[in-house]
């Protein structure tokens, strides 16, 4: 019953007891504000910074991400157009190599050609020649066949040789 009556109270406040109190609440307050809350507050202001450091150099990397895409974006379109202008310049080379091959087979086949027609002109030419020849050796076989048979005598062949000369000497 002790709870229930109303003249007990167990902490009275004394003056003395609160002046103490207060200067000890203040003395501590003082010694944990010099050990303990300024490092806090200097964690604390550590960390602010390097959060703020971070998120800038977050943006930082953001920026030159972006950077490097769009400049391996205008090499992958760099790089298509010189592959583009490579592949032209091939087909061009290609072309190029394939008109010159035909040309070049062209000129050949007419040399070819020229040739083998000079050759057959020449073996034409060779062979009216020797049937001229040998047109030629049967004449004066059958001319001499006929001379001796028409010139009996010794005489008559010089009297015929004289004949002949003399018409070699006026031609």
């Amino acid at each position: 019953m002790l709870l229930l009556d109303n003249t007990f109270w167990p902490i009275l406040p004394d003056p003395g007891l609160f002046i103490w109190t207060t200067v000890i609440f203040l003395l501590f307050w003082w010694l944990v504000g010099r050990s303990a809350f300024k490092p806090i507050q200097a964690a604390l202001k550590k960390r602010e910074t390097d959060i703020s450091d971070a998120l800038s150099q977050a943006e930082k990397a953001r920026e030159e991400m972006a950077n490097l895409k769009a400049k391996n974006e205008d090499l992958l379109v760099q790089a298509r157009e010189e592959r583009a202008m490579m592949l032209k310049e091939a087909k061009e080379i290609q072309e190029r190599i394939i008109s010159e091959a035909k040309a070049k087979a062209d000129a050949e086949y007419r040399k070819k050609v020229e040739s083998a027609m000079q050759e057959i002109k020449n073996r034409e030419m060779e062979m009216l020649i020797n049937v001229k020849n040998e047109s030629g050796k049967m004449a004066l076989d059958i001319a001499e066949k006929l001379l001796h048979k028409e010139l009996k005598g010794q005489s008559e062949h010089e009297a015929f040789v004289e004949k002949l000369v003399n018409d070699i000497k006026l031609n």
